[in-house]
């Protein structure tokens, strides 16, 4: 999703970055083929630019690493300049290093598992900060390539009697490269285990997604709907239903979906947004169109979604206050009864809505080259967002006067700066926080400080 434009073309957010959408390259099928009210959706397509998607790039990055080691491995022994070293004992070096090597990142990795398991566990299961970390397949795929280095070299070796000391040097460079790479992701993994790393993590991906879609400021006025519907055509509504697998809606390639309507004179009105899990016979989006452009429509319509069976950060504004909500509920939680956590989730909570008060949420509409309205978004206006970062701590925090007067504080600190039109949502929690802290603990309930 993106802010609406009046310039030539849509935007939309990826990875943090507000950039071009490419048309979007089939993958794997998901749904099932098309029927008369549902298109065939695909699972998987192509991140903007042409450049491949996480996955692949994963895969590609193993690939790339075996095979520069193989190259490495059979043109390193031709080496003749240089001292000379006997044959076998290098053979032998080769042969530890190679086993040595792959055996220390099965049980690094095997070890970061349970890292990642107990980090998912003691904050939130919907928590996948680390597992998407680069430097986690990356220093994977260099093992890799060291591994078929240090064996191809031994085998090229052969029986010659002596072979250059370029190649036991080379040996033992690359493993120091990979054993600095092995500490690298064992920081990560320990930092992934820390509250506040965690946290910030958090953030800093909030931030970058906040500002990609929230460019302008606001301007007042009545608070924003869930975003302007297409225009009404000449053409009658159809629905269109999800016919596939429970998944969760990911990304929306909202460019090439509006260069689609345009081709066809249509227009895509989303009754569902990315974060949302699809179920069999859901309504998607109601397309407008007529005759045989209708058809084609729904299949670009189909093509324009990503699927998945998780929420990630790129097109959904919500779910960094939804993670934060769901530390400090854990953390509240009679298993746990960690207030100060909860606590230290509300000052990020807080960060965030400071971010989004003074923003223009309605960016749900996106226009094609003409400026005609073609693909509308429903996106999460002022009262959804503080709802969701709110409502539930607050009532999971009726027993503890510390979450109580942090809340308290949050929401009087956003309430005096906040515009006008948007102060009603948090004078109304205000309200409710200060009932329930005076009534609960009379005894230790301050007025809240001026100022």
């Amino acid at each position: 999703m993106g802010p609406p434009r009046d310039a030539p073309r849509a935007r939309a957010p990826c990875n943090g970055r507000t950039r071009l959408r490419a048309p979007t390259v089939p993958g794997s099928a998901m749904g099932e083929p098309s029927e008369p009210h549902g298109p065939r959706v695909r699972r998987r397509s192509r991140a903007p630019l042409g450049l491949p998607g996480r996955a692949l790039r994963r895969d590609l990055s193993q690939l790339v690493c075996a095979v520069a080691g193989l190259l490495l491995g059979l043109l390193t022994p031709l080496v003749d300049a240089g001292p000379q070293v006997a044959s076998d004992r290098v053979v032998s070096m080769l042969f530890t290093i190679g086993f040595g090597v792959i055996s220390l990142a099965s049980i690094i990795y095997s070890m970061l598992f349970l890292v990642v398991q107990f980090s998912a566990s003691t904050f939130t299961p919907r928590l996948g900060l680390f597992r998407d970390e680069p430097i986690v397949w990356r220093a994977f795929a260099f093992t890799v390539g060291v591994f078929v280095f240090c064996i191809t070299s031994a085998l090229a070796v052969g029986a010659r009697p002596e072979v250059s000391a370029a190649v036991p040097c080379a040996a033992m460079i690359l493993t120091l490269v990979a054993l600095a790479l092995m500490r690298t992701l064992q920081m990560r993994a320990f930092a992934s285990i820390q509250l506040g790393h965690v946290l910030s993590a958090i953030v800093d991906r909030a931030h970058h997604v906040f500002d990609a879609l929230y460019e302008r400021p606001y301007g007042g006025g009545a608070p924003p709907g869930p975003g302007p519907r297409a225009p009404t055509a000449t053409a009658p509504a159809i629905t269109v239903h999800w016919t596939g697998a429970a998944a969760v809606l990911q990304r929306i390639e909202v460019t090439a979906l509006v260069r689609a309507a345009a081709d066809h004179g249509g227009s895509v009105a989303f009754r569902v947004a990315p974060g949302v899990t699809l179920t069999r016979g859901a309504a998607i989006a109601e397309v407008t169109a007529g005759g045989a452009a209708e058809a084609a429509l729904r299949t670009a319509l189909g093509r324009a979604l990503v699927t998945g069976v998780e929420r990630t950060f790129d097109q959904d504004p919500e779910l960094p206050l939804r993670l934060l909500a769901d530390i400090a509920l854990r953390a509240l939680s009679p298993a746990v009864n960690d207030p100060a956590t909860a606590v230290e989730a509300l000052d990020r909570v807080e960060d965030l809505l400071a971010r989004l008060v003074g923003r223009e949420l309605d960016v749900g509409g996106f226009r094609d080259d003409a400026g005609r309205l073609r693909v509308t978004v429903p996106v999460p206006d002022w009262e959804r967002y503080v709802r969701t970062a709110v409502d539930d701590v607050g009532y999971a925090a009726a027993g503890s006067a510390m979450v109580l007067r942090r809340l308290r504080d949050l929401l009087l600190r956003l309430a005096r700066y906040a515009p006008a039109s948007r102060r009603a949502v948090l004078e109304e929690r205000l309200r409710w926080v200060e009932r329930a802290g005076g009534g609960a603990f009379p005894l230790v309930w301050t007025p809240p400080p001026d100022g």
